[in-house]
């Protein structure tokens, strides 16, 4: 396509050459561009593309985006525009073929509950018989392949190739988590969202690297909610009233609340099928009934009345929303192990001291035995970590199994000694085991009937990251082996 086909709609400042000039590719990367490509400079954190102009041109490289003067090769075609960000979001859409008009989209931005939202929404639309696409913090998801993902919203033009990729394997439908720099760094920009959702707004990701203030971070997620044709906000959730104002388009709610559109009532902890979660009420505009969350805890019931508001807005069933949240499950996000030994095994990402008391309190309701969690914590990473972390394993665990996460360059026992010096102090019962593998063994063979073992701290993650090394590790592979290996139902010698 011609370069000028690119460029619609685009405000440009400067252009330098012949606008006619074909091309077949788009770069953001000087070491992908070539002949036939569309070389965009964009102004990084680490570096700055409009340095690599001359490098590109070497590789053969004649149209080139930028925002601010470079010295023009010979033969090329430069155009200066005021944002190379969005840009490359403008030219990588339409590149494309503007891939987000052809299918459902449901964005999803929040603080926390993001990654376990989406999953429960394709859940519910695979149940409908929707195919649906995912695009979030764990993995890129089309069809049956899963690529894991290296940040939760790609850079521009990845994403519209992603999207593109998904409409042309036969997908409908993608439901994609949405981060706040994936709205400020204009990753998104173009991309048409049928419906947007805001789980939770907390201080987070406050930071030199990320968003300088509380309002910056606000904003940049609130963003989401003026490029949506729907808009599903928590009703409950401190500062839904700023997503509420930023509303452009059809407004629901959902919440706990008499007043949300999507709400839930007569709420109780319910076991179905070996799985702990809620079993619940729900009244919305599209079905009401009795529905079971195969996932515990108040923040999931949350989580899944979103899913559920998504799904009616698909035009989804109240079948299809108990076929998808009953067998709900998101790899590392509070994820059953399936086993008939008589115990409970849950594998979650909880790596801090709020997430992991969140954590233990949520499971504590459904243990009739001990409550179990085998824990360590990341070297490299805040000391205060460690230590908070002790403390709260020593007060709301039956009994600990300390071992190690990452410990990178750190030495694991000196990590484990500061976990140590808050959890001795809590009098909780413990054990040191410093190779996550035994540990992780250990807890499953010495379980007993009735008792919930939680491993903690890795969740998702398939790797362990030692200093000379990086080797494969999963924490639900672990527990898988170590209950394979168990006598069924037998639980474990009392």
């Amino acid at each position: 396509m011609r370069l000028s086909e690119l460029l619609e709609g685009l405000e440009i400042l400067e252009i330098l050459g012949d606008p006619a000039t074909e091309v077949d590719a788009v770069a953001y990367d000087s070491r992908k561009a070539r002949r036939g490509t569309l070389f965009v400079c964009i102004e990084g954190f680490v570096t700055d593309g409009h340095k690599y102009v001359a490098q590109a041109a070497a590789q053969g490289t004649r149209a080139f985006l930028v925002q601010k003067p470079v010295e023009v090769p010979a033969g090329a075609t430069v155009v200066r525009i005021a944002d190379t960000r969005k840009g490359l979001a403008h030219v990588s859409d339409l590149f494309f073929g503007h891939p987000s008009g052809r299918l459902h989209m449901i964005g999803v931005t929040g603080t926390k509950g993001k990654t376990t939202t989406s999953y429960m929404v394709r859940g519910i639309l695979r149940a409908a018989g929707r195919r649906t696409g995912l695009i979030g913090t764990i993995a890129n998801i089309i069809g049956d392949e899963v690529v894991y993902a290296s940040r939760t919203t790609p850079e521009s033009y990845d994403l519209q190739a992603l999207l593109s990729d998904m409409a042309s394997a036969g997908m409908d439908s993608c439901v994609m988590e949405v981060s706040s720099q994936g709205l400020a760094l204009d990753r998104v920009f173009r991309t048409e969202y049928d419906t947007g959702v805001f789980t939770n707004l907390y201080n987070d990701h406050i930071g030199p690297s990320e968003h300088a203030t509380f309002e910056e971070y606000a904003d940049a997620k609130a963003m989401l909610f003026s490029r949506c044709r729907n808009a599903l906000v928590n009703a409950d959730a401190p500062h839904a009233g700023r997503f509420l104002a930023a509303t452009t388009g059809r407004l629901y709610t959902y919440g706990l609340g008499p007043m949300a559109d999507v709400r839930a009532s007569a709420i109780e902890k319910a076991v179905e099928g070996g799985r702990v979660g809620t079993r619940f009420q729900l009244d919305s505009p599209w079905f009401s009934g009795s529905v079971f969350v195969g996932m515990p805890g108040r923040f999931n019931l949350y989580n899944a009345l979103a899913a559920i508001g998504c799904a009616g807005l698909a035009g989804c069933g109240l079948a299809d929303v108990r076929a998808g949240l009953a067998e709900a499950t998101v790899k590392g996000r509070v994820q059953p192990i399936p086993n008939d030994c008589g115990f409970t095994v849950i594998v979650d990402y909880a790596h801090n001291a709020a997430s992991l008391e969140s954590l233990l309190q949520t499971l504590r309701e459904y243990v009739d035995g001990r409550l179990v969690v085998v824990f360590g914590c990341g070297g490299d990473r805040a000391k205060s970590r460690r230590y908070e972390m002790g403390e709260v394993a020593g007060r709301l665990a039956d009994f600990t199994y300390v071992t190690s996460d990452n410990p990178r360059t750190e030495d694991p026992a000196s990590i484990i000694d500061d976990i140590l010096s808050t959890l001795l102090p809590s009098g909780g019962s413990h054990v040191v085991v410093p190779d996550r593998r035994e540990a992780i063994l250990r807890s499953i063979a010495e379980a007993k009937r009735g008792d919930m073992v939680v491993i903690a701290g890795k969740g998702h993650e398939n790797y362990q990251i030692f200093a000379d090394r990086t080797i494969h590790f999963d924490d639900a592979e672990t527990a898988g082996e170590a209950l394979a290996a168990l006598p069924a139902a037998s639980g474990a010698p009392a």
